[in-house]
């Protein structure tokens, strides 16, 4: 088992639920991402997914790609993503880290030379948007060999045919967008995340990780009760976008305050 696994098998057997907050790398500024992977691991990260740059991320919505416009203006690229896992690693073993973005930086890199890079670097699971299971061949044993989790994104539109691939491809866990639009969409709705959730259970084996839409506590609280990890990405981004020009610890310590509130939020419904 790599991080992934081990930390999620270690919460599930003491009830309590993952929270995984997203950040883009190099947002705001390249020199600030390491600092701030660490303070989100001492505010109460499980894991931490790291979106890498790219010019056109169509699953993310307006304040995401914002910040993948402020990253790409310091020429943030694959490899400084890579190097600043590297550099968390000096002084975090433990904390799994997920690479989220898109296919052509990697096909650029080379999907064999990508996932040993990744690898090596300390990476422990990639979710690349606009890769399909059933396109992935490939790509995917590439990641298998380097034991690198095979994350994908499933929808409450996913039909089933496409879930039986997810579940044979996939690993770790699968990541439920928990309605219909992109990242950063208010429109949640417990009850019919319910009802996907359940019968994406009955199709699939791995941790499910609700994300897309949970922005305050409340939300959080509710999504507690019904995945076995939450992730959390525009409600955090959005601070920093508020505060890019501040120094970093004014947006650490912004960050900090909006984690307590989603920590403490799933700490409730872990203890009901």
């Amino acid at each position: 088992m790599n991080r992934i696994d081990t930390t999620l098998s270690d919460l599930k057997s003491n009830n309590k639920t993952a929270l995984i907050p997203y950040i883009t790398a190099g947002d705001p500024k390249p020199e600030m991402t390491v600092n701030l992977m660490h303070s989100l691991v001492e505010q109460g990260a499980d894991m931490i997914e790291l979106g890498v740059p790219f010019s056109d991320p169509m699953a993310d919505g307006p304040v995401i790609q914002k910040a993948v416009e402020r990253a790409l203006t310091h020429n943030v690229s694959l490899k400084d993503v890579l190097s600043y896992v590297v550099e968390f690693r000096k002084t975090d073993s433990k904390t799994p880290v997920i690479l989220m973005g898109y296919l052509n930086p990697i096909e650029a890199m080379g999907s064999d030379i990508f996932a040993k890079a990744a690898a090596k670097a300390g990476v422990d699971g990639v979710l690349t948007v606009d890769m399909p299971p059933e396109e992935s061949e490939g790509y995917f044993e590439n990641l298998s060999q380097a034991q690198l989790n095979r994350i994908f994104l499933v929808s409450p539109t996913t039909p089933d045919g496409r879930l039986n691939a997810v579940s044979e491809k996939g690993s770790g866990f699968v990541y439920y967008v928990s309605l219909k639009g992109v990242t950063g969409s208010k429109a949640l709705d417990a009850d019919d995340v319910a009802h996907h959730v359940g019968h994406l259970r009955e199709k699939i084996s791995m941790p499910v990780a609700i994300g897309f839409g949970i922005r305050n506590g409340e939300t959080a609280y509710q999504m507690a009760k019904l995945g076995d990890a939450i992730i959390v990405g525009s409600a955090l981004v959005s601070l920093i976008e508020q505060n890019a020009s501040a120094d970093a610890a004014v947006i650490q310590k912004v960050l900090s305050d909006k984690m307590c509130e989603f920590r403490q939020a799933i700490d409730k419904a872990d203890n009901e």
